[in-house]
């Protein structure tokens, strides 16, 4: 079956203007090879895709491979490709909560252990420091 649409490989190729058979070459695989990759008959192996991110200049292109996986779809869901500006106000923003929480982490955690009274306060912490990891990560692959 023929897809009618650009997957992640296609368009990080495309936005480089390579050919297929120029990136093949580059990223010492067979036209085949990155055809199926590109028309999503096969997932690229993970050094492909780092060598792909690093030929086409495109360092999100991992992060957009990993989030495809059920782990980085479990890990990392809420991550989206932002210009650097926003990522970074993002970032900040983030930051201020972790103020804000602070004195409530070392509270609950000097003891070493979490009581069931101060479950809903952890997941609140969780939250946010699941946030600022996205934000963390969303400036490392900024456009």
């Amino acid at each position: 079956m023929v897809q009618n649409y650009r997957n992640i490989y296609q368009i990080a190729r495309e936005n480089t203007s390579l050919t297929q058979e120029k990136s093949s070459e580059l990223l010492d695989i067979s036209v085949d090879s990155l055809r199926a990759y590109e028309g999503g008959k096969r997932t690229p192996p993970e050094n492909i895709v780092i060598d792909m991110a690093k030929i086409y200049n495109r360092p999100y292109l991992i992060l957009q491979h990993y989030q495809k996986t059920l782990i980085g779809k479990e890990l990392f869901p809420n991550i989206q490709i932002k210009y650097l500006a926003e990522a970074v106000l993002t970032f900040l923003d983030e930051l201020e909560d972790l103020e804000t929480i602070k004195k409530l982490i070392v509270k609950i955690s000097r003891d070493g252990q979490i009581d069931e009274n101060e479950k809903d306060d952890w997941e609140m912490i969780m939250k946010i420091l699941d946030e600022m990891v996205c934000a963390i990560i969303t400036i490392k692959f900024a456009r």
